[in-house]
């Protein structure tokens, strides 16, 4: 009879191509999955409906997914640091398995669950799964960590990237008096978003589960993956992959992402496509480079990286927040991405690099606000890659270009010149012209007419206060460590 091992999904929610699982699956037939559903996670302030509902429904798809193999994926609802132990121990399981993570509290939570495990002499291994490469791999040449991601970039581009592994087959699982045992436990049924206090009403942009993400991996790279350098900063083409979702909760591995890249560079001639591709892995290398840095600079997770941003002066008007949050700004292009987010849980990129420009330095609102109003909204909602980005679009962060700001109305009519995005979150506005639209001169009589907002403020006014106060922080901190 093969021991049994448990292997705890967190981030890693398929049973094809996961590092963890496949090695356990190596060491035993005897494979039984585990989720811990985290109070200290689920009962946060900025935890998304859809995100919950995204998660439940590929939880529901990975334990049908189990079955077919011949085990079953358990849910715990508890403290992992007590629930894990207690399960492991309950089944008379010989070891547990599960793949790391970058963030800080999963860092601290997998060190204590660790030392329950071995202090009850149950086997731990751990593997490094949802990055091409793990964070001690790419170092500088003085071995320190990046904190520019274009050296970077150069480092992780220039290295192999290892095939995706085995999907778990002819797995055993527990007997119907070990289940017994699990329940004992803690084991429950999957609940659904709703029970955990979460409801989302509308579609999520991609169906959760692993059938669902393998899918849409094809379709992009049998198609849009080709114009994806030209198409990819305009909302209102379908230009993007929509697997960020997926690659959150790794419902896809990341090396069947980049093996589909190396299959659609190996099936064209053309320089474009191949140009498309580069540039989607180029996106995947940001995604790394942000989880890299929050696992060697978990500060960043609290606030601004560099000196000048630690204690600025920021107005944190609530009116303009709420406006900003409601999308009613009196800016066309920074509200219908607000409303799209609002309403699908998802956002373009190229959308929430304006939108977070606007709130920092039109607004001069606090990036910590908006991140956190993004994690609350967004069904892709990631730490390191929404921390990630706010720092960039507020200067906050690693950037070696630390001042850049977005002007709304030459944004729209470089990425949306015939306003269709906007058409389509800012239905009021539909009978506008164009011109109006993409440069938000909007006449008072129309705005009144249509229901639409005067603007919060003037850009140019607030851009100069903006550098004004940003100078003024500069002087007074020096050129520091973070500068």
């Amino acid at each position: 009879m093969s021991d049994l091992i448990l292997f705890w999904h967190r981030r890693d929610l398929r049973i094809t191509d996961n590092i963890g699982l496949a090695n356990a699956r190596q060491q035993s037939s005897k494979v039984v999955g585990v989720f811990c559903l985290d109070p200290l996670i689920l009962e946060r302030d900025d935890v998304a409906p859809a995100r919950v509902t995204y998660m439940t429904g590929s939880l529901q798809a990975l334990q049908n997914a189990y079955a077919q193999a011949g085990s079953q994926l358990l849910i715990l609802h508890n403290d992992p640091i007590k629930a894990i132990p207690a399960l492991a121990k309950a089944l008379n399981a010989t070891a547990v398995h599960f793949n790391w993570d970058v963030e800080p509290y999963a860092k601290e939570r997998d060190r204590a669950v660790q030392e329950a495990l071995n202090a009850a002499g149950i086997k731990v291994q751990a593997f490094w799964d949802q990055l091409l490469h793990a964070p001690e791999e790419i170092r500088s040449g003085s071995g320190t960590p990046y904190t520019v991601y274009s050296p970077f970039w150069r480092n992780w581009s220039s290295r192999p990237k290892a095939d995706p592994v085995l999907r778990l087959e002819q797995a055993t699982g527990l007997t119907e008096a070990e289940k017994d045992l699990a329940k004992e436990a803690g084991a429950i049924a999957l609940p659904s978003a709703k029970d955990l206090g979460y409801l989302w009403t509308n579609s999520l942009l991609l169906e959760p589960g692993e059938q669902a993400a393998q899918e849409r991996l094809a379709e992009f790279c049998q198609r849009a993956i080709a114009d994806y350098q030209e198409q990819r900063n305009f909302p209102a083409v379908s230009g993007t992959s929509h697997l960020s979702a997926a690659l959150k909760f790794g419902v896809i591995g990341v090396r069947t992402v980049w093996a589909a890249t190396v299959e659609a560079m190996d099936n064209t001639r053309s320089d474009e496509a191949q140009d498309g591709i580069r540039t989607w892995r180029q996106e995947l290398a940001w995604r790394e480079f942000y989880q890299h840095v929050m696992y060697f600079f978990p500060e960043l997770a609290d606030g601004a990286y560099r000196d000048a941003f630690k204690n600025f002066p920021w107005e944190n008007n609530p009116d303009y927040f709420q406006a900003w949050c409601e999308g009613r700004t009196g800016y066309p292009i920074v509200d219908a991405a607000m409303r799209q987010m609002n309403e699908l849980g998802w956002m373009h990129n190229r959308c929430r690099m304006i939108v977070a420009s606007f709130l920092t330095k039109d607004l001069l609102i606090n990036p910590q606000l908006g991140e956190k109003y993004f994690m609350q909204k967004l069904y892709d909602g990631d730490l390191s890659a929404n921390n990630g980005g706010w720092q960039w679009s507020a200067s906050s962060g690693m950037d070696p270009k630390p001042v850049r700001i977005f002007n709304p109305a030459s944004q729209a009519q470089k990425f949306d010149a015939e306003a269709d995005y906007i058409r389509e979150w800012l239905p009021e506005l539909r009978g506008l012209d164009t011109e109006a639209l993409v440069t938000g001169k909007i006449t008072p009589l129309e705005r009144e007419s249509c229901g639409y907002p005067a603007p919060v403020v003037d850009h140019k006014v607030r851009q100069q206060l903006f550098k004004q106060r940003y100078s003024e922080q500069k002087a007074l901190k020096g050129v520091g460590s973070g500068e």
